[in-house]
């Protein structure tokens, strides 16, 4: 059959828009859903391979419970004795999850949980109350917060061996630990100096303590820290008192912007420290989730996956991030439920051979899909994006031609 030139042309453009519309292959949006009963939940943790994603989310009696999420299922892990629970960790493999639960008493207490043990309390200070923040990679080391016998709160690390270990203050009477490398060698968070300013601190057992400083303010606080300990995450006051998101390396504390608000926080961080999440306001003062990169800098995550987003969702905080950066995990309004739920979003672009069209052969249509997309930077480009580098450019025609045959 002889087709007309316009014909054709409208019959390749009708194809290929076909193939850049199925960019989702690689890249999803998962809304949680809640526990049975209310409308809310919260995500603050996620496995290295997205499988299983922990947080908190109110129950048919409105209270909290920690829970943790795999495969569409939201399990309530219960608490202590008491009404609520929260998780705020879970290990590289998701089976150690870690967080803080009211006890019989209605004092929370850290705890440690495997699907084998179940809920463990790990204690206090010699206090009332105590939270788990962070665990390592591999569940052995905890960090949070605890009661001390003088009624302070002391950040503390936690190993079944050693118990729990007070890790001191700056100079003050109280100090928070927020995160942990994945080596649990690492321990960073927030504690008061001698001036009682809440300062960021990285914390080693060679060296103690380290004030990582402000941004020309007087306070800050430490979320977040690569895996090997070197990159530490959080916010900071600076000379004009708002507080920003910050990247600490080498002695030297980055602000990260905002999404053209005055406010940001940095809660989280990939295993590389190249990668990080967390909330700021944009021009409007709305609170949205971010990512920043060196190269990308600080991008709202409803705009970058704008097509993920049904109308009225909003991506409102990002917590957390798996190690390779791919899997971030928040809270927003997801407008289908009308109701704040925790997401899991899937941000990966995943490399391929040169088959966009996915039928098993690197053909003709996979060549004309790529040049008709010549040259396009939309944030969403799926599987035209052969090398996932974010363009289609001579690199994605080089590799179909590559493998011009294969398959058929």
């Amino acid at each position: 059959m002889c087709y007309t030139q316009s014909r054709f042309k409208a019959l390749l453009s009708a194809c290929v828009l076909s193939l850049i519309a199925t960019a989702g292959w690689s890249q999803s949006l998962t809304w949680l859903g809640t526990l049975p009963g209310y409308n809310r939940s919260y995500a603050y943790g996620v496995s290295a391979d997205g499988a299983v994603v922990v947080g908190w989310a109110d129950n048919d009696a409105e209270d909290f419970r920690a829970f943790r999420w795999q495969n569409g299922v939201m399990q309530d892990l219960g608490t202590l004795g008491g009404n609520q629970s929260g998780a705020n960790g879970v290990s590289a493999d998701g089976s150690v999850v870690v967080g803080w639960a009211e006890n019989a008493a209605g004092d929370w207490r850290a705890f440690r949980w495997t699907a084998s043990d179940g809920m463990e309390d790990l204690g206090t200070l010699g206090g009332y109350y105590s939270v788990a923040s962070g665990v390592s990679a591999d569940g052995a080391v905890v960090v949070g917060l605890a009661e001390n016998a003088a009624g302070r709160s002391r950040a503390f690390r936690w190993t079944a061996s050693d118990g729990m270990e007070n890790l001191g203050t700056l100079g003050g009477v109280w100090s928070e630990a927020w995160g942990v490398s994945a080596d649990g060698a690492v321990v960073v968070g927030e504690a008061t100096n001698a001036a009682g300013r809440s300062r960021a601190f990285r914390w080693t057992a060679s060296d103690g303590m380290e004030d990582l400083g402000t941004l020309g303010g007087l306070s800050s606080w430490a979320n977040g820290v690569s895996a090997d300990g070197a990159v530490v995450v959080g916010l900071a006051e600076n000379a004009a008192e708002d507080f920003r998101a910050f990247r600490w390396q080498n002695g030297f504390m980055q602000d990260l912007g905002t999404l053209g608000g005055l406010s940001s926080w940095a809660n989280g961080v990939s295993a590389d420290g190249a990668v990080v999440v967390g909330d700021a306001r944009n021009a409007a003062g709305q609170w949205r989730a971010f990512r920043w990169t060196a190269s990308g800098g600080m991008e709202d995550l409803n705009t970058t996956y704008a097509s993920l987003l049904t109308n009225g969702s909003e991506l409102r905080g990002a917590y957390a991030i798996s190690p390779d950066g791919r899997y971030i995990v928040g809270h927003g309004w997801n407008a289908a439920t009308g109701r704040l739920e925790a997401f899991l979003l899937d941000t990966r672009c995943t490399a391929h051979n040169g088959d966009v069209d996915s039928n098993g052969c690197v053909d003709d249509a996979d060549l004309l899909a790529v040049l008709f997309a010549f040259g396009n930077t939309s944030s969403n480009l799926g599987r035209v994006d052969v090398n996932c580098d974010g363009v289609v450019d001579d690199a994605d025609l080089l590799q179909v031609l590559f493998n011009f045959g294969s398959g058929c």
